[in-house]
């Protein structure tokens, strides 16, 4: 997003690469100027959608540059956090992965999401995608991603739509550019099935996750606990992960961005919410 009495952002995006890299590898997170912290609650959640419109947001889509939104793929409408894509915008897919970023870092934490997946998979989008979202933990800078890169090097609670048939778990894990450590193995799966029951249709449904930097990470969906992780880390084996590496990031990865993903298949969120935790 580009705010008013902000620079402009594409270029000094191209300009700052490197030393944004740096920063990103540093464990720091590049704040827009203008923007305004998440509103609290009494019970100390905050909330990170203001149900009006996307500040305190940032878009990364692939193959465009850092704060641009093509086809206003992230809007609000209704009130309601929603990726659309409008046939005459999208007439194919075209592997244009996205992410909404939001605006701090943290490391510990308890993130709650209410979302639904409504209508019909883009044309083009790949078969795995539909009915498929995601919240990444303990990601990257929009800024450090190159401009082709189809997901941020994170921790992904993996957010998943019954197809009206088969079980499909929802609040599961997979790992673009990262490994976790699961009963003291080191998991290079790069998905990995929670215990969730299957949620068919456009009903609404609560995903959180608890992240103690990097210590442990647990899933629930609807207050149900379905999946516990420890040590989540950067996968040398992965470019992505190799390049922040290469700029000083640590292995053990312990904070980092939070963002909501855009996969080929519409999904709406009416609430994100997060509360420092220790």
């Amino acid at each position: 997003m580009h705010l008013e009495g902000c620079p402009n952002s594409h270029s000094t995006n191209r300009r700052n690469f490197i030393g944004q890299l740096l920063v990103a590898g540093a464990g720091f997170s590049i704040v827009g100027c203008g923007q305004k912290s998440g509103s609290g609650t009494a019970d100390g959640w905050i909330q990170l959608f203001n149900g009006r419109n996307l500040d305190g947001w940032t878009p990364k889509i692939r193959y465009s540059e850092v704060g641009e939104n093509p086809a206003d793929t992230f809007r609000v409408v209704d009130g309601l956090l929603s990726v659309v894509y409008e046939p005459q915008e999208y007439p194919t897919f075209e592997e244009r992965f996205g992410h909404l970023f939001y605006e701090h870092t943290y490391s510990h934490y308890r993130i709650r999401a209410e979302y639904r997946f409504v209508g019909e998979q883009v044309k083009g989008g790949p078969g795995w995608a539909i009915r498929n979202s995601g919240l990444m933990l303990h990601g990257q800078t929009p800024e450090s991603m190159t401009v082709d890169q189809d997901f941020p090097v994170s921790i992904e609670a993996q957010i998943l739509g019954g197809n009206g048939t088969d079980a499909r778990s929802t609040m599961n894990l997979c790992t673009p550019g990262t490994n976790v450590v699961m009963n003291g193995e080191l998991i290079l799966a790069h998905c990995t099935d929670s215990s969730s029951e299957t949620y068919h249709g456009d009903q609404w449904v609560t995903a959180e996750a608890e992240v103690y930097g990097n210590e442990t990470i647990r899933h629930f969906v609807n207050g149900t606990e379905v999946l516990f992780y420890e040590k989540p880390q950067l996968d040398e084996r992965d470019e992505s992960a190799q390049r922040l590496l290469a700029a000083g990031h640590p292995k053990m990865i312990s904070e980092g961005t939070i963002s909501l993903q855009s996969e080929s298949h519409p999904v709406q969120f009416r609430k994100v919410e997060l509360k420092k935790l220790g």
